[in-house]
């Protein structure tokens, strides 16, 4: 049994502080937590796990200091911060994946991520981009409001407590990953959860209600492996919203949600005052206990004037979201003609894993840059397109552009695969033969399918409208790790002209070299770690020696 001292210490590890933002100070540090009951080195935010709620208009300019006092050698002590799904136009400096945008902060020093949100509302978060670091703990949810949302009528509650966030969690630390199939315990929500091996007294989070009250639920997952699927026992559900897009109103009563992706659900609360389940049961294939006994996979709807008791509700989901039933609300036609043939460039990216656990796209693993040079740094210095590192895995495609991208099921699967820089139109899902270019589902991360049957593929369309070096990648953070990424180098000519980074971004660089030589970190081939291996056999990265950078 836990005792009441430690139950005391939970409820203060996973406190939250009111929302922050636009403009906010953010202090990146360790902090020990037990949000299961299992006490562990993590890495906070503001003190926070998850990271507090970030928020803004649409039309502000973010302004986000992010200060680096992380102390825990045990741990990555070095971080860079991801605000996924936010194009960024005109900053892609302040993207945040490492090596790709920017080097990473180091200790004690700070960078200004200062980037405007001109044309975009929606639920998005932010995570670290270095390494695994968001599996310690660093990653929360950001939401942009629209004063002026077009299906504002369909709810009447849209705030602070209606942002719901699904993680997983793990017992061990991410620089102690054990070899092959990552091993997640326990499913949080809004950082709460219950792991059986540790005990059934763990807090749940509550999710309050007024009966008569529509509520917009914004769903954020902000996982590092498992996906879920979602249900609230007794209600039904009305999609509006896709990874940040309006769609039209969509009636579920349940959807299975990937790493990285959201969703908004409106939910009447017209039910009997009562407390019911909340269910995020983990897939099948995932090492988390698929159990809601004792309250596991699971937080509570709590009516107000309802008995502060667990629920005794019992599941009867029916209506499983599809995908390809996703319709925007406008703008709903895929870019380009319709029909095959009709983009102005098709790549496919064939994915591959090796018994060795080393992803590669296109027989290309992508690496931490070997002379630790950004890709945007390498862009801003003049390097010619076919110098770009890492060679094999950047792709230079132009300004103006339909681009469409022909994705296989690959091992080890389904892989929740994010674009940044952009939204795509989803003209067919992985296990659904149909395509659609007339009002396809608009989003920033797609599952592909788990074989190489035609059924798996995934066809994606964008437009090439923001000039940058932009991060395509696997969204299970450890699969991206073991190589499983690329960069889209969009109109090469104009990043020059369109992003001026500021002194702080020029700075992370030199301190990083600094740093990364005193403390032997470890970066190029060597950095890449194994994961979803077959094989004891040690990786054989002989075949990914680089040639030399050429001129500059």
């Amino acid at each position: 049994m836990i005792s009441r001292t430690l139950l005391s210490a939970l409820s203060l590890a996973v406190a939250t502080e009111a929302a922050i933002g636009p403009s906010a100070q953010l202090t990146v540090s360790n902090a020990q937590l037990a949000p299961d009951g299992y006490m562990r080195d993590t890495v906070v935010v503001n003190g926070q796990f998850p990271a507090p709620l970030i928020k803004g208009q649409k039309g502000d300019t973010f302004n986000l200091n992010v200060f680096d006092a992380l102390t825990d050698n045990q741990l990555d002590t070095v971080t860079s911060i991801h605000w996924h799904g936010l194009f960024q136009h005109g900053s892609p400096h302040a993207d945040g994946p490492s090596f790709v945008t920017q080097c990473p902060i180091v200790p004690l020093e700070n960078f200004d991520y200062k980037f405007q949100v001109p044309d975009q509302a929606g639920t998005y978060w932010y995570h670290s981009h270095y390494k695994n670091q968001y599996c310690d703990g660093l990653r929360g949810p950001l939401v942009v409001y629209d004063p002026n949302d077009p299906q504002k009528s369909l709810y009447d509650v849209d705030n602070d407590d209606t942002v719901i966030t699904l993680a997983d969690w793990y017992h061990y630390l991410s620089t102690d990953a054990p070899a092959g199939k990552p091993q997640p315990n326990t499913t949080l929500i809004n950082g709460k959860g219950r792991n059986i091996d540790v005990g059934t007294n763990t807090p749940l989070a509550i999710v309050n209600v007024v009966a008569g009250k529509r509520y917009r639920f914004r769903l954020v997952s902000i996982s590092c492996d498992a996906s879920w699927f979602f249900s609230i026992d007794g209600h039904t559900f009305d999609v509006i919203e896709v990874d940040g897009t309006s769609h039209q109103p969509l009636a579920i009563d349940s959807l299975q949600i990937f790493a990285g992706q959201r969703y908004s659900l409106v939910m009447a609360a017209n039910q009997p005052v009562s407390n019911y389940w909340i269910r995020s049961i983990p897939d099948p294939q995932s090492s988390i206990d698929r159990s809601t006994d004792d309250g596991r996979n699971s937080a509570i709807l709590r009516y107000a004037g309802a008995p502060a008791v667990e629920p005794n509700t019992t599941s009867t989901v029916k209506t499983l979201l599809n995908e390809q039933d996703l319709h925007p609300l406008s703008n709903a036609s895929a870019p380009g003609r319709p029909g095959p043939g009709g983009a102005d460039q098709s790549i496919l990216l064939n994915v591959t894993l090796g018994a060795d656990g080393i992803f590669a796209i296109n027989n290309a693993s992508f690496l931490p840059v070997p002379d630790q040079v950004p890709i945007l740094l390498q862009v801003l210095s003049g390097r010619p397109p076919a110098n770009l590192m890492p060679h094999g895995s950047i792709y230079n495609i132009s300004r103006n552009q339909v681009i469409e991208l022909v994705i296989p099921g690959a091992q080890a699967g389904p892989h929740p695969v994010h674009l940044h820089g952009h939204t795509f139109s989803v003209i067919k899902s992985a296990g659904d033969n149909t395509t659609n270019y007339v009002n396809p589902p608009i989003r920033d991360v797609v599952a592909i399918g788990n074989s190489t049957d035609p059924i798996n593929t995934v066809i994606i369309r964008f437009e090439t409208n923001n000039p940058g070096p932009w991060f395509f990648h696997c969204h299970i953070d450890w699969h991206l790790n073991a190589g499983f990424a690329a960069v889209f180098v969009e109109d090469q000519p104009d990043i020059p002209n369109v992003d001026d980074p500021p002194l702080d971004w020029k700075l992370l660089c030199p301190a990083w070299n600094l740093y990364s030589v005193i403390n032997n970190l470890v970066t190029g081939i060597e950095s890449l770690v194994p994961t979803e291996a077959t094989s004891d056999t040690p990786p054989d990265l002989s075949n990914l020696t680089l040639p030399d950078l050429g001129q500059d």
